[in-house]
């Protein structure tokens, strides 16, 4: 699509938005210049290419499409069939998996698919088969009963929250947690890192039905190969969620013992933060998963959005492409530069670094909680997100830490002498910024004090950062 083009159809869409409620379209241009101007360093954003985002907004959000490619519960479902295949398509041979599925709405639906295609498979199979019926509905209320029962009883082993695992993978505010007895395995107290011999006995001792492997806020390289190997030594499927490294996946920088794919029986992911592409889920597994998996609409989703999975197929296909390679060993690149310049300036890291697309800062060493960092950060042009630290002593809403990454600057073309530039930024404000005290005198871990002269400096310098790395720069809304 040529420059002229992109603008033309972006202008065109809200021209037709604001007909009707002009206050969504001034939020969709005033979030577009937000974007612009704020330095994005969630780890978990990116920035969508325009044809991807075009392509979720079209008459494909009209159609119901119960079912998967050929086997609908609507008739008239053709297009949306072409559309399904093509994502899935594009999604194994983007990853090399034998199975793909592309309907889950979001990060913990394709989590749910996982869960329950392994339940399925593990234990609702089995109880089938043993009570010679072809479906739930054949069982005896008895044996209904017994079956409800033992899939309530199932164990699941996963990365602890504060060693950087995902409220998704069985803990109790998660629906995840409510459906399995879970236990965590976190990380070394001395390095911060994953100690595979104590996933190792945490699995002997627990005997999990499911091994979850992945992160949100791990800033090291997984060995797959090693928690495969755990997970067949105690009998466990073992399922990876990569929602926040596949692109680094995608893109061949992760390779051998640190590709889940190849490893896992079953493997989950998000198909926007390193994928680049539209807010939504997907599912990779194992031929002997695939029937499971495929049943995740109506067992847990409800009706497809076949628009979205129009904007995955378009999004995979890009991440076909050579260039994208480049972009994300470039994610990477711009990770461990940002990292060695906060080091240098004194910033304390978890495990001291990273491997992979995210830093994680441990603000305690600047006398700050999380949510006093965060916000101080935001005060001063620059968008994070607050995250717990191992061990963690202000807890998860508080926390002691900031979680950053560099896929959205990356995809803005910023290098490493940007991210130099950028802890620079990050380091003024968190050395300038102090804590606050309550009413009466005691600290505060909300509370702080931050010169707004200095935030507005610091602000202005970030604009001035990107200011030579426009995004979306062929998009001229008027």
């Amino acid at each position: 699509m040529s420059r002229n083009a992109e603008s033309t159809a972006f202008r065109s869409a809200l021209e037709v938005i604001r007909a009707v409620e002009p206050r969504v379209a001034d939020a969709i241009g005033a979030e577009l210049t937000d974007q612009r101007e704020s330095l994005k360093l969630i780890a978990s954003e990116n920035y969508a290419s325009p044809a991807t985002l075009l392509a979720m907004g079209n008459w494909f959000s009209d159609k119901y499409a119960e079912g998967t490619v050929g086997r609908r519960f609507y008739a008239g479902c053709q297009n949306v069939d072409t559309v399904e295949a093509l994502a899935a398509e594009h999604a194994r041979e983007l990853f090399g998996a034998a199975h793909a599925y592309v309907q889950p709405h979001s990060g913990i639906d394709a989590n749910l698919v996982a869960f329950w295609a392994v339940l399925a498979d593990r234990v609702e199979s089995p109880a089938l088969k043993k009570a010679q019926v072809r479906q739930v509905n054949d069982l005896t209320e008895a044996d209904w009963f017994a079956l409800r029962r033992e899939l309530g009883n199932q164990r699941m082993l996963g990365m602890s929250l504060d060693a950087g695992g995902h409220l998704t993978h069985g803990f109790r505010p998660n629906i995840s947690g409510k459906m399995f007895d879970q236990r965590s395995y976190g990380t070394d107290p001395a390095t911060g890192l994953i100690d595979y011999d104590r996933v190792a006995e945490a699995a002997r001792e627990f005997k999990p039905l499911i091994l979850v492997g992945g992160y949100s806020a791990y800033p090291r390289k997984v060995n797959f190969r090693i928690l495969r190997e755990i997970a067949d030594s105690v009998g466990a499927t073992f399922m990876v969620d990569m929602a926040h490294f596949a692109g680094l996946v995608a893109g061949k920088v992760f390779t051998g013992d640190f590709d889940p794919v190849p490893h896992a029986h079953i493997v989950t992911t998000t198909t926007h933060k390193s994928l680049r592409g539209p807010r939504g889920g997907m599912v990779l597994c194992q031929p002997e998963l695939a029937d499971q998996v495929d049943r995740g609409c109506p067992m847990v989703l409800g009706g497809p959005l076949p628009h979205v999975m129009a904007a995955k197929a378009v999004a995979l296909a890009e991440a076909r492409r050579p260039d994208f390679a480049d972009y994300a060993q470039r994610i990477v690149d711009n990770a461990q530069a940002l990292a060695e310049g906060l080091l240098r300036r004194g910033a304390k890291l978890v495990t001291g670094g990273t491997d992979n697309h995210l830093v994680l800062i441990d603000v305690s060493g600047y006398g700050l909680t999380g949510r006093q960092a965060e916000q101080a950060l935001l005060d001063s042009g620059i968008v994070t997100n607050r995250n717990s630290v191992p061990q963690d002593p202000n807890g998860a809403w508080y926390t002691s830490g900031i979680r950053i990454g560099t896929p959205a600057l990356t995809t803005r073309g910023l290098g490493t002498a940007e991210m130099d530039q950028t802890a620079e930024l990050i380091h003024t404000v968190l050395a300038q910024t102090t804590a606050g005290a309550n009413a009466d005198g005691t600290p505060s871990k909300a509370k702080y004090t931050l010169d707004p002269g200095l935030a507005d400096k610091v602000a202005r310098q970030a604009t001035d950062l990107l200011a030579t790395h426009p995004l979306y720069p062929a998009i001229d809304l008027g």
